[in-house]
């Protein structure tokens, strides 16, 4: 995979460097994921390397197309690999996981504004919110358990 991304940061006109590699290999194992849990895993392999090395590595690999940058409402920005194919991410309100979804509508920009205002739109950002399957079981079970206990005549 290293060779793979050699070539993605020499197309993009990047160097190949080692804090780059680091955080390109904890991305593609870790989608969805924060500069600080970036810079902790990234730490493994390459022990030396700063946060602040991290955050410039990102900003590299954002601006050069190689990766992406969401930001849903309450959280800190998140890092991912899966750029320029027009897909939207789910966001569980509890556990906070993340999901990638496919535009159900097609092509990019699979929305487009009433009123683009003048601006020549390429892309569309669309987080659907929601609870994930596990937080829905959880939930669930912790709700059948008090009504159990309810029902039951326990009190507190």
């Amino acid at each position: 995979m290293e060779t793979t991304w050699t070539e993605q940061l020499r197309t993009a006109g990047l160097r190949v460097t080692r804090p780059r590699l680091s955080v390109l290999g904890v991305l593609a194992e870790h989608p969805h994921v924060d500069a600080d849990t970036i810079a902790t895993a990234a730490r493994t392999v390459h022990p030396s390397i700063s946060p602040q090395a991290v955050y410039g590595v990102l900003k590299a690999l954002v601006g050069s197309g190689i990766a992406r940058r969401i930001e849903p409402a309450g959280g800190p920005a998140l890092y991912e690999l899966r750029v320029g194919d027009n897909h939207h991410h789910l966001v569980c309100r509890e556990c906070g996981l993340i999901a990638d979804v496919d535009c159900v509508v097609g092509q990019a920009p699979c929305l487009q504004p009433s009123d683009a205002a003048g601006f020549a739109v390429d892309e569309a950002e669309v987080v659907f919110w929601g609870l994930c399957a596990g937080c829905q079981v959880a939930r669930r079970t912790h709700v059948h358990g008090t009504n159990s206990a309810i029902e039951e005549g326990v009190t507190a």
